[in-house]
This record gives structure tokens, C-alpha cells and sequence, in this order.
């Protein structure tokens, strides 16, 4: 579910919480094991070269930068505010990919500039995965589309490196200053692994007809779960 459209913690981090960890400390075991699924994704997709890696290093860097940002920002402020906003751009983002043509594995025209798009929309993506998160691998393949006129399979391989990036960073600040359980992080691991390797060739053979239905409903599903924790509060 992750490497295919992202939210892959709307299942894991609620059942972390139901066999009694913490929620602080669920949500960063489950970025230890979601980190690992990337990585995975990101290699395979690398290595079949549906990603230009030499192409992505300066986005890399920006989104390093920002998710190193959004990590330190989120300690300045209350994050939750962030809660009455990411409904409405989930259900847009979900709405998009159900009802624009542009969402197919067909290449569009570029447009803006590789640089812009480093300098510029990366760090931004990188800066809300580090503050925030959910939704971040569907935002990241949206915005390869709509700036870079990617299809979406090679949008969803792209996205995938730098989710595996913005994720790394936020990892280490767990790692630092968070609480991780160790033991069950590292089980959760294996699955992650597998789960990575078998989602990466899904997304590659079965393309776009695969990725867009399952965004649709991973964007949908993530805001409904935030609407219902804002009821509840």
C-alpha cells in the first residue's frame, strides 16, 4: 500500500496503538518501518531505471533540507492546526487523480525547470513530510505530474526517492529524540521488505490502471480518519 500510493500508517500506526504502545512512540516505530519499504521501492525503481538518479540529486538535497526544517518546526509549533487543512487537500488530491485526464502513464510537457522544482517544490514537499506526513507519497508523485509532466508510474518510482529521503530525516530526529521500539520495529521490517519488493513490480507492470484507483482511496481514506479525529476531539 505504501510504495503503490502512500498512507500504508492509516493501518499501521492505529494497531501499533491497539496492542498498547504510546502514540508518540507508534508513530516513530512506524517510521523506522516505513522507511525500509521506501528504500526498497526506491532502489528497484533505480535499478530499472524508471528513475534518472543523476537527475534527482538536487531535488534530493532540497528535500533533505526541508524536511530537516519541517522537523525543527514542528516543535515551535502546535502541528494540529494542520488537521483542518489536510482534508480538503486530500479529497482535492483524491478528486484530482479520479476525474483528470492528465493522470496516466502517458509523458506530458514539462512545466517548469528542474531547478525550479528543486529549489522550489521540493523542499516544500520535504518540509511538510518532516512536520507533518500523511498524504506526503501521494503529494510528491501529484506534484511530478503536474510540474514535471510525468506519467504516473514514473511519478510514483520519482516520488518514491524522495519520500525515502524526507523519510530518513525525520528517522533520525525519532532516532535522537524520539522513543522507537526497537524489537517490533525491526520485525515489522521483514514484512516492509517484502511488501516493498512486491509493490515496486506492481507498480511497474500493472502501471497507472494500479496506482490511480489506489490513490483515489488512500486519499480519501486519510481524510476521512482525520475529519473523524477532529469530530472526536
Amino acid at each position: 500500500m505504501d510504495v503503490i500510493a502512500g498512507g500504508g500508517g492509516l493501518l499501521t500506526v492505529p494497531v501499533l496503538v491497539m496492542v498498547g504502545m504510546p502514540p508518540a512512540v507508534a508513530i516513530a516505530t512506524n517510521k523506522l518501518q516505513s522507511s525500509v519499504s521506501t528504500l526498497i521501492a526506491a532502489v528497484y525503481f533505480i535499478r530499472r531505471g524508471t528513475v534518472d538518479l543523476a537527475r534527482m540529486k538536487l531535488p534530493i538535497g532540497m528535500t533533505f533540507a526541508g524536511s530537516v526544517l519541517g522537523s525543527w518546526f514542528v516543535l515551535q509549533i502546535d502541528a494540529n492546526i494542520l488537521l483542518w487543512v489536510l482534508p480538503v487537500l486530500l479529497t482535492a488530491t483524491g478528486l484530482y487523480f479520479l476525474f483528470s485526464p492528465n493522470i496516466s502513464d502517458a509523458q506530458r510537457k514539462q512545466k517548469i525547470p528542474v531547478l525550479a522544482f528543486a529549489v522550489v517544490v521540493a523542499p516544500l514537499l520535504g518540509f511538510y513530510d518532516g512536520f507533518f506526513g500523511p498524504g506526503t507519497g501521494s503529494f510528491m508523485a501529484l506534484a511530478f505530474v503536474l510540474f514535471c509532466g510525468y506519467g504516473l508510474t514514473a511519478a510514483t518510482a520519482n516520488a518514491k526517492v524522495l519520500n525515502f529521503t524526507s523519510s530518513v530525516s525525520s528517522l533520525g530526529y525519532f532516532i535522537l529524540y524520539g522513543d522507537i521500539a526497537w524489537l517490533a520495529g525491526m520485525a515489522m521490517v521483514g514484512g516492509q521488505i517484502l511488501g516493498g519488493v512486491v509493490g515496486a513490480k506492481m507498480v511497474l507492470k500493472k502501471g497507472a490502471a494500479l496506482i490511480k484507483p489506489m490513490v483515489v482511496i488512500v486519499c480519501f481514506l486519510m481524510s476521512a480518519n482525520i475529519l473523524v479525529k477532529i469530530i472526536g476531539a
